[in-house]
């Protein structure tokens, strides 16, 4: 998702039942006695909505609200565990290539029940190419997935099904070990068919322009705007056990701005910068948030010839000094990224995954030997002298970012660098179009396993913004998802080596895995972080005394 648990590797073995835990249907700890009177949470975020249509969303902001305002057949918890949403319970055949999600009795904000037909819906709509989801490819293990979104059959042939309203069988080409993890992300919601064709063009466009079947219903935003309401969602199948009655998120691009408004108690909680992580990491209010997410550098091979060079990249990597940018520029706790995969995200035997596909020269600094490959670049590729635009938000953070990445990279000879900081919906609409020359991007994982970061860099995948292609790459990804999808050594090795081909090819530049220092009211109660997917769960969140 646009911007640690151990993920345990393999397939399904044998017919279960599972019944997952409870965590979602019990009341957070708390009594009425516990609870302030005013039960509003006023919340942080550092970028607007780019929208709300679980079809279209693909970044963290936008994935938080729909989290909390929408629910899917299972919900994250605490360190990405799963708990119960809409399915109670699911079971998996013998083969591990068919699921059955028994649904409960629940309802949309407008009254009408919540049916599997509206999963199906959903889906379809996600894989039908007039829609050009970005996120289709996260169905691909779904039988004629592929074939549904290319338009080669119709949608009605995507192997997923409603056994009448409160039963849903999905079934897929190959077992796909982490496949209900993938259910619980927001592409994966329902949607009211009613309500979206009623609409057309203007679903999602506004909060008026949507319903919702989760905790929430997202209130006062209008598109655009730069604040918005979660209120109780009173239809909710489990609103009794929701305290908060409202949650108001303001966006701040000044970290100053915000904290400013956390110490005149008019925010519960704001992310903080470097400088202000050292005034305030000894406060009892202070929280680190290590996040499954990798900030990397893309380098346009389709618009740049340069960067079709494979020395070119090596020498955009290897004069940044990463660890001098996170130690003394972000100064939050971020930790250098020599991956692309995040630190903490899966282990094999005790082994951290970015450990076991280290590539020294992907993240070692030395200028002179950057000069030297930079040099060769031009005159291999006939160029004297090259400018290029760097591409990143107008967030504090993208500021700070490309005014050290301009610093490093001009060391490279005839080299002209010129920043460009842009609200995010824009920066994320030229990086997806391709409207750039570098661009400072970020992914955060969906669910807790390294190809949510590997198969975005496939020829083919909608995400490879640089358009870097490898075919030892694509193979090694390909046989993950597929031949070995059954074999967890052979499928860690797969991952491996992709993992490897992509560092020594240096198809990106990894620069940091992002941690988030944060104050929140010491009177906030149960608030569930989870550092892949959406983070943000408030549904058990209360304002304690």
């Amino acid at each position: 998702m646009k911007i640690s648990s151990v993920a345990k590797l393999g397939a399904v073995a044998a017919a279960s039942l599972v019944l997952l835990a409870a965590c979602g249907s019990k009341s957070s700890d708390s009594s009425s006695k516990d609870l302030a009177s005013d039960q509003t949470l006023n919340w942080y975020e550092k970028s607007e909505i780019p929208t709300m249509d679980s079809s279209k969303s693909t970044d963290v902001t936008s994935g938080e609200v729909l989290n909390n305002v929408n629910e899917g057949l299972l919900r994250f918890g605490t360190n990405s565990k799963l708990h119960p949403g809409v399915a109670k319970t699911y079971s998996v055949s013998k083969d591990g290539k068919t699921y059955t999600f028994n649904l409960r009795k629940s309802k949309w904000s407008n009254g009408k029940a919540v049916t599997a037909n509206d999963f199906v819906y959903a889906w379809q709509r996600t894989l039908d190419p007039k829609t050009a989801s970005q996120y289709a490819y996260l169905f691909d293990n779904i039988k004629n997935a592929t074939k549904v979104n290319t338009g080669k059959l119709a949608v009605n042939k995507l192997g997923v099904k409603a056994d009448g309203d409160y039963k849903l069988v999905v079934t897929l080409d190959k077992p796909q070990a982490y496949f209900k993890m993938l259910v619980a992300n927001p592409s994966f919601f329902p949607q009211l068919k009613s309500e979206v064709t009623k609409l057309g063009s203007k679903y999602a466009s506004n909060s008026s322009s949507l319903v919702y079947n989760g905790p929430f219903k997202l209130t006062n935003w209008n598109g655009t705007s730069d604040s918005w309401d979660l209120v109780k969602n009173k239809n909710y199948w489990n609103a009794k056990n929701v305290k908060l009655k409202k949650v108001h998120t303001q966006v701040f691009k000044d970290p100053g701005t915000a904290l400013n408004q956390f110490n005149s108690k008019k925010l519960d909680a704001t992310i903080l910068s470097g400088t202000q992580v050292k005034q305030y990491k000894n406060d009892k209010q202070f929280k680190s948030r290590k996040s499954a997410s990798t900030f990397y550098l893309e380098m346009n091979q389709k618009k740049d010839k340069i960067f079709k060079n494979k020395k070119a990249r090596q020498a955009i990597s290897m004069v940044i000094d990463k660890k001098q940018f996170v130690n003394h520029v972000l100064a939050d706790g971020s930790i250098v990224a020599n991956n692309l995969v995040s630190q903490g995200l899966a282990s094999k035997n005790g082994e951290d995954f970015t450990k076991a596909s280290a590539v020294k020269s992907a993240s070692t600094k030395n200028v002179a030997e950057a000069q030297k490959l930079w040099k060769e670049a031009l005159k291999e590729t006939g160029e004297k002298s090259i400018s290029l635009d760097l591409l990143s938000d107008d967030t504090d953070a993208g500021k700070k970012t490309t005014e050290f990445l301009q610093s490093q990279l001009t060391k490279l000879p005839n080299l002209k660098i010129t920043n460009q900081n842009l609200p995010f919906k824009t920066r994320l609409s030229r990086s997806q179009s391709g409207d750039f020359d570098l661009v400072v991007s970020a992914w955060g994982a969906d669910f807790p396993d390294p190809i949510s970061f590997l198969s975005l860099f496939t020829s083919s995948n909608s995400y490879n913004n640089g358009s870097w292609s490898n075919k030892a790459y694509d193979t090694a990804v390909k046989n993950a998802e597929g031949k070995d999808a059954n074999n967890s050594t052979a499928r860690w090795n797969d991952m491996v080596t992709a993992s490897k081909t992509i560092l020594q090819d240096q198809g990106i530049v990894p620069l940091y895995q992002q941690v988030q220092p944060q104050l929140v009211n010491s009177k906030v109660k149960g608030l569930v972080y989870f550092p892949t997917g959406a983070n943000w769960d408030y549904s058990q969140a209360y304002i304690g005394k």
